[in-house]
């Protein structure tokens, strides 16, 4: 007795599949793995209109038949004959997303191409017509070649039309279009092929495809990108400025508070020297935190944010990078910690371990308060354009330098130590919308939260504890408090190091605990020069003009170039550790980030004393 004929589902993830299958089959299913892999097999019983039994399996979804994953390898090998114990189907049913129709026939004419007996399954028409959407399934069966129906699998819409066009599904060759053409080719036909099937389509829709035209077009999209970049910098500072300046002033109010309601003694040194003039340095960036933020959740929101990723995605190829690590480095903006976390959806494991090497070169929000207060002290508030602030345009050049950066690593790591090509990268694009207030204000809230927790935790700890190898031994008449101290003495060494590249001993002693978090640079350095400022010092001086007292430009410019590539907290060294299942690749990217960031620096430092600056 010869076997029942095979029928495979197939098609891209999301295209409603699992839906189908479960319709067309019911409960007459059964699931279990594939041999030798982890990925699912689900296959069942179904019998045609004609009265034939056959097999249904449902694929694992897939965008092409060059496999990226484990899902698309085994869909692959089993829709080629090439899967052991597996036999070859004998009949496709393409499953296709109607309301995404274009990025599915990628796809579908790559399935084509083999010749065998087909279905075009067109799925969740209803969804397609709700939005505004209305397609002529007779238009793609002329291009295809194939019978198409019109599905909708929740609602057992076109199931027995669907059964009967698989029953009567012969062998065919594939037509002329549709074999031997590149995926450039392939896209450029199934555009063409999406849009002469639409009957009608709402103004929205065609607004939106006019704006995926314009954010999506390979030469304006990275404009548009790089222009709303530049607001984002620019609207940091110039935004901010009122807010930062209010909450700087309630921490100078509270401290002059303190100092005049205690009597001078150990307590009163510990608040206002310690924990006011250090958390209270960091804190008063809370605004720029949150204006960056607004407009990133803002992206997200409305779904820009992918489309910044399939334009990114180019750039990233042409490093030896895979598109899927744009999502975990897009991360690292906020912190690197999730973003390493995250690399654990990419599959190639050299393509995983290069993007972990390469996040925490990513300028995290943490790098903010210190790229904030060394730019306001030294870089002028004034415009060099029209609208264009002079200290925006540096904080941009900032961030921009930390991803060209990455990706000079990952094109050197790419060719020697992780060595590879880059594999292929699709992605579902979402619909645009606008962005709810609602969630826009939780969004900042938790931000806001958590930079305001790590200020009463982390930063509040490390203060306290550098005020106190600070604060003792204490120095006799005449002598600088921060050289007799335990921690004086120990920046004192440090220096010898770093001297080199244009840094004194104060900024030394803030890249020690800036170890422990980045913001603690922002705080040590006010903690370090309370303690060994005046009674007037105290009462005139803010942070920033005491930088420009001790700081030349030069020094400061090294020091951001400092903070642009070196290695971030050490939190992010022990999830690196955990990821990569040792100290090895932890050791290399300590030794190479702190190599970059002191090479960086000191090539800053003798360019901009040679500049005369």
């Amino acid at each position: 007795m010869s076997r029942p004929r095979k029928i495979a589902l197939v098609g891209n993830p999301n295209a409603g599949k699992s839906a189908l299958f479960n319709a067309l089959t019911g409960a007459r299913q059964k699931i279990a793995n594939y041999p030798g892999v982890t990925v699912e097999r689900k296959s069942g019983r179904l019998v045609l209109p004609t009265g034939e039994p056959v097999e249904l399996t449902d694929l694992p979804g897939a965008y092409g038949l060059d496999p990226t994953s484990p899902d698309e390898e085994v869909t692959s090998k089993v829709i080629r004959g090439q899967f052991p114990g597996e036999a070859e189907p004998d009949v496709l049913v393409i499953v296709l997303d109607a309301s995404n129709l274009e990025q599915h026939l990628v796809f579908a004419q790559e399935l084509l191409a083999l010749g065998k007996p087909s279905v075009i399954a067109l799925n969740m028409v209803d969804l397609a017509e709700r939005d505004g959407l209305v397609l002529d399934p007779a238009v793609l069966e002329e291009e295809l070649g194939v019978r198409v129906v019109s599905t909708v699998a929740v609602r057992r819409r076109g199931l027995t039309e669907l059964g009967e066009a698989v029953a009567s599904a012969t062998l065919r060759a594939p037509g002329p279009s549709l074999t031997e053409i590149g995926a450039v080719e392939r896209r450029v036909a199934a555009h063409a092929m999406a849009g002469a099937a639409i009957l009608s389509e709402t103004r929205q829709r065609r607004m939106h495809a006019r704006l995926d035209a314009l954010l999506l077009n390979p030469w304006l999209g990275p404009l548009v990108l790089f222009a709303l970049l530049f607001v984002i910098f620019q609207a940091v500072f110039a935004w901010a400025t009122p807010f930062a300046d209010a909450l700087e002033a309630g921490v100078g109010a509270l401290h002059d508070a303190v100092r005049q309601t205690l009597p001078d003694n150990f307590l009163r040194d510990l608040l206002t020297e310690g924990i006011i003039s250090g958390v209270g340095a960091v804190v008063v960036f809370l605004p720029q935190i949150v204006i960056l933020f607004a407009f990133i959740l803002a992206m997200e929101a409305s779904g820009y944010m992918a489309r910044a990723a399939f334009l990114m995605d180019r750039m990233m190829a042409s490093v030896g990078l895979s598109g899927r690590s744009f999502i975990p480095l897009l991360s690292s903006f906020a912190c690197a910690i999730p973003g390493i976390m995250a690399t654990r959806s990419i599959t190639d494991p050299k393509d995983r371990l290069t993007t972990i090497l390469i996040a925490p070169m990513m300028t995290c929000s943490a790098r903010l308060p210190v790229y904030a207060v060394i730019i306001a002290a030294f870089i002028p508030n004034e415009t060099v354009g029209w609208g264009i602030g002079l200290q925006g345009l540096v904080l941009f050049a900032l961030y921009v330098a930390g991803v060209l950066g990455a990706m000079l690593v990952a094109l050197i790591l790419r060719r020697s130590i992780t060595k590879g090509a880059a594999s292929g990268f699709i992605m579902e694009l979402p619909k645009y919308q606008l962005p709810r207030l609602g969630d826009l204000a939780l969004g900042l809230w938790q931000r806001a939260w958590i930079f305001l927790r790590r200020a009463g935790t982390i930063i509040f700890t490390v203060t306290i504890v550098l005020w106190i190898m600070l604060s003792f031994p204490r120095a006799v008449p005449g002598q600088s408090q921060v050289d007799a101290s335990f921690a004086g003495k120990i920046a004192n060494g440090l220096a010898v190091v770093v001297e080199p590249i244009g840094f004194n001993r104060d900024m030394a002693l803030a890249l020690i605990p800036a170890m422990a978090a980045r913001e603690v640079a922002v705080s040590s350095l006010a903690t370090t020069y309370a303690v060994d400022a005046t009674d007037e010092d105290r009462e005139a001086a803010e942070l920033g003009d005491q930088l420009k007292g001790h700081w030349t430009l030069p020094m400061a410019l090294a020091f951001l170039a400092w903070f642009v590539f070196a290695p971030q907290c050490m939190s992010t060294i022990a999830v690196t550790r955990r990821e990569t299942n040792g100290w090895k690749w932890p050791a290399f990217m300590l030794a190479y980030l702190f190599g970059l960031a002191y090479v960086a620096a000191g090539a800053t430092y003798w360019l901009a004393v040679w500049a005369g600056l």
